[in-house]
C-alpha cells in the first residue's frame, strides 16, 4: 500500500524554459551596457545583441524538447470521471473530490471531463475506503500535540474502447499532519484543512500521473532493429 504524507509537484528534470529566457534577457543587457560605456568595436557587439535575440526567439518558439509535466499537448480526449464511491460516513467527500480533480484536469485544454460515458474515450473512477479523523498524539505530559488525518483511496484508469487498464492504484494512504497546541480549540477546523490538503495533493498526482500515462500511450514505440 503506498502513502503519502505530502506530494510535491513534479520537477521539470531539465532546464526551465524561465531560466533560459531570464539568462539570455541578463546577457542581453549586458551587451547593451557594454555598448553604452564604451566605442570599440560596436559592430561586434551590435551582432551579439542580434544573435543573443534570435537565439531567444528560437528557444522560446521551438521548445528545445523541454517538457512542462502539467500541461498535456496531446490527442484531445474525454474523460468519464463519476463520483467516487464513498464507503465513509464522511459526506459530500465525493463530491469534493470530483471538484479537486476538476480544478486540475482544467489546466489541459486537450482534456475534457464528462458525465456521460458514452462519450468518453478514458473512464477515471475511484473509491474512498476509509477515513480517520482524527488520530491524536500525546505528548509526555498528557497533551494533544498533533492532529493526524488518515484517508485511504483506490482509483483506476481504463481506456473505455480496448478495456484497456493504464493506471491502477489498488490502496493508497494519505495522511496529513496538523499541530494543535497546548490550548487549542480548533481541532475540528484543523482536521477539514489537513483534509483538504490531502485532497489537492492527490488530485495534483492523480492529475500528473494521468498525463504520463497518456503521453506513453501517445508515444509512438521505438522501432524494432
Amino acid at each position: 500500500m503506498s502513502e503519502f504524507k505530502k506530494t510535491l509537484p513534479a520537477r521539470n528534470p531539465k532546464k526551465s524554459l524561465w531560466f533560459n529566457g531570464n539568462l539570455l534577457i541578463s546577457l542581453f543587457n549586458q551587451s547593451v551596457l557594454s555598448e553604452q560605456t564604451s566605442t570599440k568595436e560596436p559592430r561586434v557587439r551590435r551582432t551579439t545583441i542580434i544573435f543573443l535575440i534570435l537565439a531567444g526567439i528560437a528557444v522560446i518558439s521551438g521548445g528545445c524538447g523541454y517538457y512542462f509535466p502539467h500541461v498535456y499537448e496531446g490527442p484531445a480526449k474525454t474523460i468519464y470521471m463519476p463520483n467516487w464511491k464513498n464507503r465513509t460516513s464522511q459526506l459530500g467527500l465525493d463530491s469534493k473530490i470530483y471538484q479537486s480533480l476538476s480544478r486540475w484536469f482544467q489546466k489541459s485544454t486537450s482534456i475534457r471531463l464528462t458525465k456521460d460515458k458514452s462519450e468518453a474515450d478514458l473512464i477515471l473512477a475511484g473509491e474512498i475506503i476509509d477515513i480517520d479523523l482524527p488520530s491524536v498524539s500525546w505528548d509526555r505530559n498528557a497533551r494533544a500535540t498533533e492532529v493526524k488525518v488518515k484517508l485511504q483511496v483506490r482509483y483506476v484508469l481504463k481506456d473505455i474502447k480496448s478495456d484497456e487498464i493504464l493506471w491502477e492504484v489498488p490502496r493508497e494512504l494519505w495522511t496529513e499532519d496538523y499541530g494543535t497546541g497546548r490550548f487549542s480549540l480548533n481541532i475540528a477546523e484543523n482536521e477539514q484543512e489537513a483534509l483538504l490538503q490531502i485532497l489537492k495533493d492527490m488530485s495534483e498526482r492523480i492529475y500528473l500521473g494521468t498525463l504520463d500515462r497518456l503521453r506513453e500511450k501517445t508515444t509512438p514505440a521505438p522501432a524494432k532493429q
